[in-house]
């Protein structure tokens, strides 16, 4: 059996997936989205109506969930973050949010998410394709971001993973004229020209001939530049994994002579100093001993044996850095590499006896490679390998069911849009009825042309022809009053299956004007949309994130600068950054790259609740709380306000805080120098009692030693006197016994 060119191969593998349930899948989810856009009336329906004289208009209940969900959902855009795998690769981790805030600003993805979200909710899934338009930036490549259609989208029927990471093939297939094909890939112009292929071109929507819009199967023709026809043809863009042979080659190319002998040399000079120093150590310690042996503290037998120990442990262990040394100069100078190879890559390597003499080691592993195909008509157009191991495709679904074909949130909705529908066109009816009569009359009592008329006139006279009956007027059926309640039920049931409440649309009965609860009816009444945004939205983005960074991490190689607008709610000016800065040698040569995006090794993970929406007021009052409390300050508030020229405000606070903070120094200053001035007026009081003290104190003194002299000079005085004193009644008694005996003498 001769072998397939690529091109019958995946028409083959198109086929094959376009089946009856695919069919199954799009006409209903094409349904859901006809009712979305209030098609919800096919051509028969329409036709019955109208021949029973009934209104044929609808009460689309459908719209306002849906663009409810799609505002719960992408009210704000997503955030991611990176987390470096080792700590190197933490600050190029931290530069991937603006990297892809640059992406995603640059593809207008708010614009594409909201579309992708929007057939998540009324198509079951919607995409976004991480892509690279490498005419941007001068040739240089731009990571970019699209969005195809839902209905474009062929997955592999056995895949069982909510994001299709385990399908064999993803497919794209689109019915485009050769004009755009030829402005979309100018370099394959000489393949597109000579392709040609029959296609079918299936259409689910109820037709074009009563829908409010049209859709793009409903165009099924396109003109050239000179306004001509320009024929169409399928374009098939296929996706697929495979898995491919690589080897982790482990290279080690030894050192040059000149550089083993130049490291010796390095080596020789540190052995050398350190030679010199043991040896002064050994000085030293051979002087210590003598002091010893001297004082007769150490015997002189030892000091020979200590001095021989030690002369050994220099010799061993200089021998011992010498080589430790030695080993890793040469370990230095040794170049080591790791690279992963392909099979063929590794066999080419591998012939050269050389580089097999340097290979160390060479491990075999298999790695997933995801392949994209084109092809246009019957003609291959281009192949390719993406630069990531996923899916550059990412799914948003409503709700997986465990296979390629999930269900909408429209779905469940379309049977009580049709009973709402039926209660209003027959209550409209039953009133038509009721305001114009019908009329029972016999033929020839009434001139019919008349009576058609002007039955319907107020205050018309009716002739009628004598010798007939009146006509009888034919009153409707009056409705049940229960019949009325039906349209009230299957609003709060679609309510109910949506989980999108009135109140969350603006119904004023039932809301709270405090903050709190506000929050809490934010809180219990979109608990279901956090489910769906938590269990599907969420993971999607995280997947969309990952496939960012391994396309950017393949395209921007070189050196570049990423400028972002508005960083935050209070920065008008833009904010860069750059990635692989190189790093030049002293001979201007770039040997390394600094901030080097391409080898980094991160994980990415969404910011959870990111692109929910935040009650603005209910959050407003409750920083007002916090800013009372102390927690925040003035300038968190101010973010949340809708004030204008909020950065002008935020710079004047910031001057007035920072002038407040130098009053504040200043104020301090003075307390201050008046406190020093106090303290030193102190001290000169001080100083100046205990002069005056000390002077007192010396006078005293001087007083106290005057008294003291004259006190001593008045003793002595007495002293002198009572001396005199003694020696005059000595004299005296002297005297008076010298009388004595010479009265007895004379006697």
């Amino acid at each position: 059996m001769a072998k397939k060119n690529k091109s019958d191969r995946i028409r083959d593998l198109f086929n094959s997936i376009n089946d009856s349930h695919r069919e199954q899948w799009e006409t209903t989810n094409q349904q859901g989205y006809d009712f979305y856009l209030d098609n919800q009336l096919s051509v028969q329906e329409k036709e019955s109506l109208e021949d029973q004289g009934m209104p044929t208009f609808t009460v689309n209940r459908i719209l306002p969930v849906v663009e409810m969900l799609n505002f719960y959902a992408t009210a704000n855009n997503p955030r991611w973050q990176a987390i470096g795998t080792e700590g190197s690769d933490s600050d190029v981790a931290s530069v991937f949010s603006d990297i892809a805030d640059y992406i995603w600003n640059g593809s207008d993805g708010s614009a594409l998410y909201s579309n992708a979200i929007n057939d998540a909710v009324t198509k079951s899934v919607g995409y976004l394709m991480v892509d690279v338009d490498p005419n941007q930036d001068n040739g240089m490549g731009e990571v970019v971001i699209k969005n195809p259609n839902s209905f474009d989208i062929y997955v592999d029927p056995k895949s069982r993973d909510p994001l299709f990471r385990d399908a064999s093939h993803i497919l794209i297939r689109k019915i485009l004229p050769k004009e755009q094909l030829l402005n979309l890939y100018p370099e394959y112009s000489a393949k597109i020209k000579k392709a040609s292929g029959s296609y079918t071109e299936d259409n689910f929507s109820n037709g074009p001939d009563y829908t409010h819009d049209i859709q793009g199967n409903d165009i099924n023709h396109a003109f050239n530049k000179e306004g001509g026809d320009s024929p169409l043809i399928d374009y098939i863009e296929a996706f697929e994994k495979e898995s491919r042979p690589f080897y982790n080659v482990f290279i080690q190319i030894p050192p040059k002579q000149e550089d083993l002998k130049k490291a010796q040399e390095q080596v020789d000079v540190t052995i050398k100093e350190a030679t010199q120093e043991m040896e002064v150590r050994l000085q030293e310690m051979q002087t210590q001993m003598q002091q010893q042996v001297e004082a007769g503290e150490m015997l002189p037998e030892r000091m020979e044996l200590e001095l021989e120990k030690a002369v050994k442990e220099n010799e061993a262990q200089l021998a011992q850095m010498s080589q430790e040394l030695l080993a890793k100069a040469q370990q230095q100078l040794v170049i080591t590499k790791n690279e992963v190879l392909s099979e063929p890559a590794y066999k080419v390597f591998m012939e050269d006896e050389v580089n097999k003499m340097y290979v160390i080691e060479a491990i075999k592993f298999y790695k997933k490679i995801v392949t994209l195909t084109c092809i246009v008509g019957d003609t291959f157009l281009k192949e390719k390998d993406l630069p990531v191991e996923e899916f550059p495709i990412v799914p948003f679904c409503y709700k997986w069911t465990g296979t390629p074909f999930p269900l909408s949130a429209v779905s469940p909705l379309v049977g009580k849009q049709r009973e709402i529908n039926k209660a209003h066109q027959l209550m409209v009816h039953n009133a038509s009825l009721g305001s114009s009569l019908r009329w029972m009359y016999e033929e020839g009592s009434v001139d019919t042309d008349y009576w058609e008329k002007y039955s319907s006139a107020p205050g018309a006279l009716l002739p009628v022809n004598s010798g007939y009956e009146r006509p009888t007027p034919v009153m409707p059926m009056q409705l049940s009053n229960s019949f009325a309640q039906i349209v009230e039920f299957g609003k709060q049931e679609m309510e109910y299956l949506a989980g999108i409440y009135s109140q969350a649309m603006g119904n004023p009965s039932g809301q709270s004007e405090t903050y709190r609860g506000m929050l809490a009816m934010d809180e219990y009444g979109t608990r279901r949309v956090k489910q769906w945004m938590k269990s599907c939205v969420e993971p999607s983005l995280v997947q969309l994130g990952k496939v960012i960074k391994g396309y950017s991490q393949a395209v921007y190689k070189a050196n570049k600068v990423f400028r972002l607008v508005q960083p935050n709610a209070l920065q008008e000016e833009g904010k860069e950054v750059e990635i692989n800065i190189p790093i030049y040698n002293d001979m201007g040569e770039a040997v390394s790259k600094f901030m080097d995006y391409e080898s980094a090794k991160f994980d990415v993970k969404i910011v959870a609740g990111s692109t929910l929406p935040v009650n603005r007021w209910a959050y407003l009052a409750e920083l007002k709380e916090l800013l009372k409390l102390g927690v925040v300050d003035d300038i968190a508030v101010l973010a949340e306000t809708d004030v204008r020229a909020k950065d002008k405000i935020a710079q004047r606070k910031s001057l007035y805080a920072q002038m407040q903070s130098q009053i504040s120094q200043l104020q301090e200053q003075v307390k201050d120098s008046e406190g020093q001035n106090q303290t030193l007026q102190r001290q000169l009081i001080n100083a100046g009692i205990k002069a005056k003290v000390m002077q007192v104190e010396n006078e005293v003194r001087k007083e106290a030693g005057v008294a003291t002299s004259k006190m001593k000079d008045t003793a002595k005085q007495m002293d002198n006197d009572r001396s005199l004193t003694r020696d005059r009644l000595r004299l005296i008694e002297q005297e008076a016994k010298q009388r004595k005996q010479d009265g007895s003498t004379k006697g």
